[in-house]
């Protein structure tokens, strides 16, 4: 079974993405994490042919066996895998990666092209949407961080600019369900996909495709 998510920067990709993981016991794949690690290594010196990327069962992060987890989600490392993700190369050796770990296993796996480049034959499609400034909002209360809220928004808009140019990024197909979180709870928003997720694998073991 594969479920791939889409959807912008602080839609609430990770967070409803591991939600469904838990209730159809997939394991949860942030691409984001891995081009955040692969960015980080490139920083630390290492070339691309040296840095081997790892996704533990309980989501920790290995760059070339050393657990980075918690050294990923800062702005500095945002902007680094921002552009990292814009290089063909990285973005060829990483989708290769993600897809080899979907292969045998079943996977929730988020990003900005799962279903449509990563994950094409996804058995489920989600896009997650908000406004940049609802994005920003919630990041600035996620974070620790020093920056006001209009550096956060000047950010997310300059990151979604990035982010949908090129490399069929940030596209919805045909069957992709597309959500809106804007102004809505997690709770309410995590109910609701769990209810349209069940829906379509039932659709689909009906249809002898699952």
């Amino acid at each position: 079974m594969k479920i791939a998510i889409d959807g912008p920067a602080g839609a609430g990709k990770s967070t409803i993405g591991r939600a469904i993981a838990r209730a159809f016991s997939c394991l949860f794949v942030s691409t984001g994490a891995m081009y955040r690690a692969a960015a980080l290594g490139l920083e630390r010196g290492l070339t691309l042919e040296q840095i081997k990327i790892n996704i533990t069962p309980d989501e920790k992060i290995l760059l070339n066996q050393q657990d980075v987890t918690y050294e990923l989600y800062t702005a500095e490392v945002d902007e680094l895998a921002s552009r990292a993700a814009t290089r063909a190369e990285i973005r060829e050796r990483l989708v290769k990666l993600q897809q080899e770990i979907a292969q045998h296993r079943n996977v929730v796996m988020e990003g900005r092209d799962i279903a449509t480049v990563v994950l094409p034959d996804a058995d489920v499609k989600i896009f997650l949407t908000a406004s940049a400034e609802e994005r920003a909002r919630r990041r600035s209360h996620e974070r620790d961080s020093r920056d006001v809220y209009e550096a956060i928004l000047k950010r997310i808009r300059e990151r979604d600019e990035r982010d949908s140019a090129g490399f069929q990024r940030m596209q919805i197909t045909p069957e992709t369900m597309v959500i809106s979180t804007e102004g809505r709870s997690l709770e309410d928003v995590i109910a609701e996909v769990l209810s349209r997720v069940s829906v379509a694998l039932q659709e689909r073991k009906k249809l002898g495709k699952l």
